[in-house]
């Protein structure tokens, strides 16, 4: 099981350049960061935290796409990836050259850990029909990923449409870079990532394990390899019985939680995650 790491990043917290740079030194596989365009300041749509506010770190994110380039420029090794990524939000003929040209810069490092997301504000800013975010999120998706795999490639869709084009560069992954898909276990959820991604992010760990059953058993109806999926929960406060339970149940890849804070606070973090890279 591989050890990574996530941080909500922000223009007060440690610089996700530098996060990188001490996480790869460290020997960390992966960093995550999350996206948001913006957060209009109605709570129409709660906090999914919980608690009645939205804390400062959702509405300070940078764009993660600009900051793992970035970071893919000082790294060599370590996995870059969205944790979790919004393509609903983007339009899906330049958001595929951009995430391409990631790719080809990080030399094949990017993750494109994604979801349907959940702030209903903000979806609609961008004219998206939240009853329909999950057929628009496939269609973009599928889009990108003609791109990404074809050396001409078209599209007609219900949201999506373009005629035959030209677009490189080309990811270095092909057929594309690697795809993880962000939420709570149910037969949608499972068909799209059968269909179109190579993994599951899945929300907390109680009954993952029959649920991964279930997951690889859409695979194999696809006639894909149930081997070769990625197991990834996000966003973890490690304890060794924690781990042990995910490496158990299947886990390909851990990410655990470091603070949205300065440098003297997450450095300390990283440097207590290294024992977890140790044991499992």
């Amino acid at each position: 099981m591989k050890i990574g790491v996530t941080i909500h990043a922000t223009d007060k917290a440690m610089h996700p350049v530098e996060v990188a740079r001490e996480a790869e030194a460290r020997g960390f596989y992966s960093l995550y960061i999350p996206e948001h365009t913006h957060i209009p300041t109605s709570r129409r749509t709660p906090a999914p935290t919980g608690t009645p506010e939205l804390g400062e770190e959702y509405l300070r994110s940078p764009d993660p796409y600009i900051a793992l380039a970035a970071a893919a420029s000082v790294t060599k090794t370590i996995r870059l990836g969205t944790g979790i990524g919004l393509p609903a939000q983007h339009d899906p003929i330049t958001f595929a050259k951009e995430l391409a040209t990631l790719d080809w810069m990080s030399e094949g490092r990017f993750v494109f850990g994604i979801g349907y997301g959940w702030n209903h504000e903000e979806m609609e800013n961008h004219g998206i029909d939240v009853k329909r975010r999950r057929a628009l999120v496939r269609e973009v998706m599928l889009a990108m990923q003609a791109l990404w795999a074809n050396e001409v490639a078209s599209f007609e869709g219900e949201f999506v449409r373009f005629e035959p084009s030209w677009q490189w560069p080309k990811p270095v992954q092909q057929p594309r870079p690697r795809v993880l898909i962000g939420g709570a276990a149910g037969p949608k959820l499972f068909a799209h990532i059968a269909e179109y991604a190579d993994g599951w992010m899945p929300i907390g760990g109680a009954g993952m394990a029959a649920e991964l059953e279930r997951l690889r058993a859409c695979l194999v109806e696809r006639g894909r390899d149930p081997n070769a999926l990625h197991i990834v929960p996000m966003g973890i406060f490690p304890t060794d019985e924690k781990l042990a339970y995910y490496r158990e149940a299947g886990v390909t890849e851990a990410v655990l939680r470091i603070p949205s804070a300065p440098r003297d606070e997450v450095l300390p973090v990283l440097d207590d995650y290294v024992q977890y890279i140790d044991r499992f």
